[in-house]
């Protein structure tokens, strides 16, 4: 017997799938204790990976975060990500944020991203994520950077060198070379621990640091342009590592 549909638009398949996220087995909440947060099962982290203002190779985007262990990435727009219910983005152990939307953040988007830090969910910025919302103190303080004015230079060779050999994110990695597009930027101030630098003329000198943000942990790393980083397998284990430590999955003492 034939059934008759009609189309439904985009609020309304938004609203729809947000429910049956709510109804959907949850993980963890976040308000529990750190020791809580220091979760060592191996379930995948759910993670949420935000776009928008700033055009990327979707399909090599995609490849690369399937590349990466025990992440289950759930990749969408800031528009999709604002207009789910609080409860449900909650759920996500980690959010990196990889868009560039310059203007100040205003309504739906605003009380989104003022939520961040006011739980343990882990926060990982980047690369242009790093330039979003410039004029905005938030977003400056999250990524521990007050002047965020920049310029960038597209496929740069450039040597990554490990400076933090200790931290779980780079512990046991060596300095290797890859071509991305670089910042001249300010430099992470005090309250980061310097993980990766460049020395190079057309690049700011840190590139990955850590920090926290109210509750939240915060990775940032500028490198990540396109596929001449993303194919990278050592750009790969440190995003890796880097939201699994966000998340507090990444142990002290060895790496899972």
């Amino acid at each position: 017997m034939k059934t008759s549909t009609s189309p439904i638009d985009r609020r309304t398949f938004v609203k729809r799938g947000a429910l049956a996220a709510l109804a959907a087995p949850t993980l963890m909440p976040f308000s529990g204790s750190s020791a809580e947060a220091e979760k060592t099962n191996r379930e995948p982290l759910r993670v949420a990976v935000v776009t928008g203002g700033h055009a990327f190779d979707v399909l090599k985007f995609h490849e690369l975060f399937r590349t990466l262990a025990g992440v289950d990435a759930y990749i969408q727009h800031m528009e999709d990500f604002i207009t789910t219910p609080e409860a449900v983005r909650d759920q996500y152990d980690t959010v990196v944020f990889y868009h560039m939307l310059m203007p100040g953040p205003e309504g739906a988007i605003k009380t989104a991203l003022e939520r961040v830090g006011t739980t343990e969910q882990g926060i990982v910025v980047l690369h242009h994520a790093l330039l979003a919302h410039p004029e905005w103190d938030l977003w400056s303080e999250v990524v521990g950077i007050a002047n965020r004015k920049f310029w960038f230079y597209h496929d740069q060779q450039i040597k990554v060198q490990v400076v933090s050999t200790q931290h779980p994110i780079t512990r046991d990695l060596q300095s290797w070379e890859m071509v991305d597009e670089t910042y001249t930027m300010a430099d992470a101030a005090e309250g980061s621990e310097i993980l990766l630098t460049v020395d190079h003329p057309k690049s700011m000198k840190t590139i990955g640091w850590t920090r926290q943000f109210k509750k939240a942990r915060v990775f940032c790393l500028e490198s990540g342009h396109d596929n001449q980083a993303w194919a990278n397998p050592n750009f790969r284990e440190v995003l890796r590592r880097g939201i699994s430590w966000s998340a507090r999955r990444l142990r002290a003492r060895g790496l899972q």
